[in-house]
């Protein structure tokens, strides 16, 4: 009995010194709090970016709420330790660049949302382990006190056995894998030699994730840069561009930063224009070893057209042609133009509020990234064309359940969700500053491959006009503008069926050659 009853005594002894000096024990778990979380967030500094960091940061939490617990036997520890774990964090986050981890802003719906993103998914794998914790430790230090153990209130055991079962489900949450459905042949069985996959692959010393899908790896490979900068496509590419595997190799990259590579965002500093002009070439030639391809198709939408135009301007040899969608040209002329036809609109119907937000922001190029473009994406509609998207693109957008931002999309898991809208906001604010004095009109008069261009005549005038500028003066080995009236900007998936005939008929016996 006595061997058995020592290891108790022992701890309770030594646990008892807490218990008759509050004070000592606040100050331990203060200090056990700030180690911990200045832990966390140097090893992390936009908080858990990935499940398994998710999964890390929940279970330090739980040992820290656990010691916090028994050592102050009292719910108290819940604020002291939830307190103390946040400081050290806003602290250590002090400099990171990004609205999700920077100031607070509640005065701007971007702003609500970053908050909710960045601190409130912190929040939520801290310190709700932190208060399960809590309740555990200070029931087992109860028990512990002999005094004490009959005073455990039924209550207090059945909120500590709540909070556990939910800590367990959203872990196991976390814990569910993202997937890409496969590609099935007419009897319903996988189809041979096809692909359909998630993978990590080293691009920049970073780790990236990109989608191939085709139902035949010895097709000729199509890389798809997406929008933004900073948005994750790889849902919406996955139902949308399904008709392209019959003809290609689709790869769907999420780039340095965004989506399901969200956590290769740091650091921002070497996050620029050039490097991820580098990054697409690196890519490129990871593919065109792996399928055996001299030449790859690149395929761009909105900010990823820039990033594709000048991809192959730099690269042509790599490339058998550029599919652009959403084509942009130049960004602060497209965004002074918009700013002055909302202006213009404002006080045509004296609209006090939003001609005082517009002066607020001033004339591009913004200042308030990316609050002001957030706020202006918001006002599009009053200067949009009134346009019917075709039905087959409004029903299988319903039909496949994606959400928007394709969120609900299998490809990502939990914390990849939050990502694909932390992406987009951060990498967004890191990147677009760079891309204001781009002007294809003035740098990129010629190109030495075929281009091919999806336009889409509701798109704003801003852009529009622009495109039709420089297409006219391109000078291109080949290069052809399909205009389309039922599609604005985003043509590739508003237009996924004439894309799939164009690349099949057009693209493909134009400039294809094994």
């Amino acid at each position: 009995m006595e061997n058995y009853a020592t290891p108790r005594y022992s701890t309770s002894r030594l646990l008892r010194q807490f218990w008759h000096n509050r004070l000592i024990a606040a100050v331990t778990i203060t200090v056990m709090a700030l180690i911990v979380g200045a832990t966390v967030v140097r090893a992390l500094p936009r908080g858990p970016a990935t499940a398994f960091q998710a999964l890390a940061v929940m279970l330090f939490c739980f040992l820290l709420g656990l010691a916090a617990g028994m050592v102050m036997r009292s719910r108290w520890a819940i604020l002291l330790t939830s307190a103390a774990y946040i400081l050290a964090v806003e602290i250590g986050q002090l400099g990171t660049v990004g609205p999700t981890v920077g100031p607070i802003r509640l005065d701007e719906a971007f702003g609500v949302l970053a908050l909710l993103l960045g601190r409130g998914f912190h929040t939520l794998v801290a310190i709700l382990p932190i208060i399960a914790g809590v309740g555990m430790g200070a029931m087992l230090a109860n028990r512990l006190d002999q005094k004490r153990a009959a005073s455990v209130r039924p209550g207090c055991q059945r909120a500590s056995a709540v909070l556990t079962v939910a800590l367990i489900v959203l872990a196991g949450l976390i814990a569910l894998p993202a997937s890409t459905p496969a590609i099935l042949g007419e009897d319903g069985r996988v189809l041979p030699g096809s692909i359909a996959s998630l993978e990590q692959v080293s691009i920049g010393n970073h780790q990236q994730w990109i989608m191939l899908r085709a139902q035949s790896i010895d097709n000729p490979v199509l890389l798809y840069l997406s929008g933004g900068p900073g948005q994750s496509d790889l849902s919406y590419s996955r139902v949308f561009f399904e008709d392209l595997t019959r003809d290609f190799v689709v790869v769907s990259w999420d780039e340095r930063g965004t989506g399901k590579s969200y956590s290769s965002l740091d650091p921002t500093e070497t996050l620029t224009l050039e490097q991820a002009i580098a990054n697409t070439t690196e890519l490129t030639d990871y593919l065109r070893e792996r399928f055996d391809e001299q030449k790859i198709y690149l395929m761009g939408e909105s900010w990823g057209t820039l990033l594709g135009v000048l991809s192959v301007q730099k690269y042509p040899e790599r490339y058998h042609a550029f599919i652009g969608s959403g084509q942009m040209v130049d960004v602060q002329e497209s965004d002074r133009q918009i700013y002055q036809a909302l202006l213009q609109s404002a006080n045509q119907s004296e609209n006090q509020p939003l001609i005082e937000k517009l002066q607020q922001y001033g004339e591009p190029p913004y200042k308030d990234i990316p609050y002001a473009n957030g706020f202006m994406m918001s006002q599009y509609p009053q200067l949009e064309r009134s346009y019917t998207p075709p039905q087959a693109y409004t029903q299988l957008g319903m039909s496949s359940r994606l959400g928007p931002f394709n969120i609900l999309g299998s490809e990502y898991n939990l914390v990849e969700k939050v990502n694909i809208l932390r992406g987009l906001i951060d990498m967004f604010t890191v990147m677009y500053p760079q891309i204001q004095s781009v002007d294809f009109r003035q740098s990129v008069q010629q190109l030495a491959v075929p281009i091919y261009t999806l336009d889409g005549a509701a798109e704003l005038p801003a852009r529009r006009e622009p495109l039709l500028e420089w297409f006219d003066r391109l000078d291109a080995p080949k290069k052809e503008l399909f205009t389309f009236e039922n599609a604005a900007h985003s043509v590739a998936f508003e237009q996924f069926e004439a894309l799939a005939n164009i690349l099949r008929e057009t693209v493909l016996p134009e400039t294809y050659s094994q």
